[in-house]
């Protein structure tokens, strides 16, 4: 590395992608669910050595936005190393799971050491301490730090736990002494927990334990900077359980404070989490007395918090409709109704200020702007949510809206005028402008127009050229506009290289604006070992629309561009050098070992069951209304980034009120679609016999053709008895003389074109953005109900199943639909053979892309099997003496071949 590059001593953290934690991260989200000590349903599974089965508990986790998971096997029925040890490499072969750091949780340090061995990246110990004294945690500190792991130190010597801010403080220093100058820890790499202690007890000594965890915290940092701080925040409140309400209030109260004098990272009950603003003021006031030990003298405030608690257990919540705001000043009123989403004045109100300032363009660039700048500054703290900035986005573009005719009849008059007397009439430069665009080939842009929604909210210009957009035509643009940024999404594998061509061409072009990518398929690794390399001028992974905004910042912001590139030139450098030198793990199995180590299925005692028809059946027109009871809603919040179980993410105490907001208004609309029949479904099945005649090819006979279906199979080694799964496995071998089938789908949602034009051309981004996003759920929910009808009337293997929508949508049926560049069959190529299956575009309804994405966006297709071994897996990595066989069945050249592969090789 060259000796000028520098890299910032931030805590660096990683499964198969790093986490960076920067001094503007918020609070670290760990998921605690993976737990024996905290979760039942975890304990159980694993108790009954379901550890595939477990898996599920920590992909809800990530699903859930947690950045890290944390793993705990202390239990006394267990052997905790060994179902840590099966448990964890078990992780490391999903990727979708191992693609975030690891906590490795135990008060047994055999466990923790097993556990080190088996993960892979950077992970988390937690924890060490020097209650055996300092000879065993040095012994303890040095065994991690050979494994690179990071270390939660707990506040706790031979003496016992640090119950005072100084006893906290002592230890904290004397544990960091030991670990930088005896074991070599970096700083960056070590967290304090300095114990959390429950307040409120009614015991004298204990009303000062919070603030002394605050200083503490306070003082750690500033002695030791460069350390993290974390702790366990429901035990603050512990006094108080059974009463919610209250509990909720103390922790978003301690966690202000806490978190202003340096917390960093804590495992919170997310539904016991309240927006500090919106606490009832008298109940905050006695929180805060409570907490900071004010008014205390003699438990005082203690006893008010306690009378108080008494009176607002599970209080109802009415909701009045408060117009006393109508009563203010223009300024304030459209501040108001910016902040709060409502467009029900903004036409009158934008007129009367516009007859107050002197030119209508005053208008945008003081009130409204004003009023844009508080709600990015809520959103930038959290204490806003995305359906709100996009509805505060709507009420923006109609007070624009307003004002633009005014705008432009004030532009010709003074054209007007310049050319009468003469002069040149030369504009103001105005905002800065953002191109974004989803590449060629890809259809996807619900999270495009989100990130175009929050950067318009925060003042800038956004040019958005849509869908399919083919790199000249990007670039072109880029420069007639003289665009300040251009952003990039894409979602589906192949959009990867059109990045990368889109990057190649502006450097050949000698372009000069930074580049942003973002979207489902791209990653920070990606980024940097091949988008960053096409250009020099910036290249920057945006991982969500709520990051948009500070990138967006940091490079129109002259002062701080030049450092803010460097320091991402610095970060990709060494994620590309790190890349380049990393050491491949042997851990896979060679290809012919891992084809004998497929699925037991006992084809002897296994017969099929022969669909009812073979061939195709077409679908058109089919009731919306009953393709609305199979909706899964989970995956609606996630697209507005409201992550949370549904429905208990409607009473979330966080974005309980807001996610409610959107659910009903969602719901609303759904039934507008319904009713005015504003959306087409049509759906496609069929069903053919079909025989694995190698060990990953299945031959499927239509009556026109044969076709073989090539799959790819796990190669990493697996724990002793797990098989390396291939979907070739779960239909009858030739030799078994058996007559077994496979079958097809694809259904897609029409029509949603003109309404969102309708949308568009209303400046109403808020339903645009929930249509779209209704018509993937449909289309899923589409495939869920044909799915059904396959398994219990068309194909009618289980003609007998009964299951509620949660039972589908957590899949407990049998069989399963593995889609076609998906995990377990990463190459979208395979969608070529079953559209043919299905009868093509004229049938299907859907047009396949050049990148293999399907058009309308809201469409699905996969493959139907039906044997009762079936399961979702994921294919994970491959070597390549697995890639040259693929190569070879496929008959395609190498080099295509790893373009719709990339991800999953080595």
């Amino acid at each position: 590395m060259s000796e000028n590059i520098h890299i910032k001593p931030y805590l660096r953290l990683s499964g198969l992608e790093p986490l960076v934690v920067r001094p503007e991260t918020n609070f670290v989200n760990v998921g605690e669910r993976t737990n024996v000590t905290g979760s039942k349903k975890f304990a159980r599974l694993i108790k009954d050595s379901k550890y595939e089965e477990a898996l599920s508990v920590a992909r809800q986790q990530v699903e859930s936005g947690a950045q890290v998971i944390d793993i705990n096997m202390d239990d006394a029925m267990l052997e905790g190393v060994e179902a840590m040890t099966t448990f964890l490499n078990l992780v490391q072969a999903e990727p979708d799971i191992a693609k975030i750091p690891i906590m490795i949780d135990s008060s047994k340090f055999a466990i923790i050491e097993a556990g080190l061995k088996c993960v892979q990246g950077k992970c988390i110990v937690n924890s060490i301490s020097m209650k055996e004294g300092e000879e065993k945690f040095i012994e303890q500190a040095f065994i991690c730090k050979s494994y690179g792991a990071s270390v939660i130190v707990m506040a706790f010597d031979e003496v016992g736990q640090a119950d005072t801010k100084q006893r906290k403080i002592e230890i904290c220093h004397r544990a960091y002494k030991i670990l930088t100058e005896q074991v070599g820890y970096d700083p960056q790499d070590i967290i304090f927990d300095p114990n959390i202690f429950a307040i409120a007890t009614g015991i004298e000594e204990h009303n000062n334990y919070a603030v002394d965890f605050i200083e503490a915290t306070k003082e750690i940092k500033r002695l030791m900077p460069l350390t993290k701080v974390s702790g366990g925040v429901s035990n603050v409140s512990f006094s108080f359980r059974g009463n919610d309400h209250v509990r909720e209030a103390i922790h978003s109260v301690f966690l202000f404070y806490a978190i202003k004098a340096g917390m960093d990272m804590g495992i919170v009950n997310a539904g016991q989490l309240v927006v500090y603003d919106e606490i009832d003021p008298i109940l905050r006031d006695l929180c805060e007395d409570v907490i900071l030990n004010r008014n205390n003298d003699n438990n005082e405030a203690t006893e008010k918090l306690i009378i108080h608690a008494e009176t607002v257990k599970a209080k109802g919540k009415v909701e009045v409709k408060d117009e006393k705001w109508r009563n203010e000043p223009v300024e304030k009123r459209l501040a108001h109704s910016l902040v709060n989403g409502i467009t029900d004045y903004i036409d009158a109100d934008t007129e009367e200020a516009r007859q107050k300032y002197p030119k209508p363009l005053d208008v945008i660039e003081g009130p409204l702007m004003d009023g844009m700048n508080i709600v990015g500054d809520l959103f930038g703290a959290g204490k806003m949510f995305l359906p709100q900035v996009v509805k505060s986005a709507r009420v923006m573009k109609k007070a624009v809206a307003v004002l633009t005719p005014f705008i432009e009849q004030e532009k010709e008059d003074r054209k007007q005028a310049h050319l009468a007397a003469g002069t040149t009439n030369e504009e103001a430069a105005g905002a800065a402008k953002i191109l974004l665009a989803t590449v060629k080939g890809d259809v996807h842009d619900i999270g495009k127009n989100i990130v175009g929604v929050v950067l318009g909210c925060n003042g800038y210009d956004i040019i958005d050229l849509g869908v399919m957009v083919a790199t000249d035509k990007i670039l072109d643009a880029a420069i007639k506009n003289d665009v300040d940024i251009i952003g990039l999404s894409g979602l589906i594998t192949p959009s990867l290289d059109e990045m990368v061509h889109v990057a190649h061409e502006m450097k050949r072009r000698g372009m000069t604006q930074p580049l942003l990518i973002g979207g489902a398929t791209t990653s920070r690794m990606h980024t940097a070992v091949k988008i960053a390399q096409e250009y020099d001028n910036g290249v920057i992974h945006v991982l969500d629309a709520s990051r948009s905004v500070t990138v967006a910042g940091s490079l129109l912001n002259k002062e701080t561009k030049p450092e803010f590139l460097t320091g991402i030139k610095t970060e990709y450098h060494k994620l590309k050098e790190d890349f380049a030198n990393r050491k491949t793990v042997k851990n896979y199995l060679p290809f012919a070992e891992a084809q004998q180590n497929g699925a037991a299925v006992d084809w002897d005692n296994f017969t099929p069951v022969a669909p009812t028809f073979t061939g195709t059946k077409v679908f058109n027109n089919y009731d919306l209304a009953e393709i609305a009871e199979y909706i899964d809603w989970q995956p609606f919040f996630i697209a507005w980034e409201m992550h949370g179980k549904f429905p208990a993410l409607l009473t979330d105490t966080v974005i309980g009120v807001e996610a409610t907001k959107l659910y009903n208004d969602a719901k609303k609309l759904l039934q507008q679609i319904i009713a005015e029949k504003w959306l087409t479904a049509r759906g496609v099945i069929g069903f053919w016999p079909a025989t694995k005649t190698a060990p990953d090819t299945v031959e499927v006979k239509d009556e026109a053709t044969t076709l073989k279906l090539e799959f790819l199979r796990q190669q990493i080694k697996k724990a002793a008895g797990q098989p390396n799964l291939s979907l070739s496995d779960f239909i009858a071998p030739e030799a078994t003389g058996l007559k077994d089938f496979i079958g097809a789908f694809s259904v897609t949602i029409e029509g949603i074109e003109p309404h969102i034009k309708k949308f568009e051309e209303a400046h109403d981004d808020y339903n645009k953005i929930i249509l779209q996003a209704l018509a993937d759920r449909f289309a899923e929910a589409f495939a869920e109900l044909l799915h059904k009808k396959t398994r219990i009337e068309y194909w009618g293997y289980v003609s007998d199943e009964h299951l509620t929508n949660e039972q589908l949508i957590g899949e407990a049926y049998q069989g399963i639909r593995p889609a076609p560049g998906y995990p377990a069959c990463p190459d979208h190529t395979e969608k070529y053979k079953l559209f043919t299956l299905l009868g093509g575009e004229a049938t299907t309804g859907i047009h396949l892309t050049e990148s293999l994405a399907m058009y309308p966006a809201a469409s699905v297709c996969g493959w139907y099997f039906a044997n009762p071994a079936s399961k979702y897996f994921g294919v994970g990595k491959i070597n390549d003496d697995q890639l040259k066989d693929y190569t070879e069945r496929k008959a395609m050249p190498p080099d295509e071949v790893k373009r719709w592969l990339r991800p999953i090789l080595e």
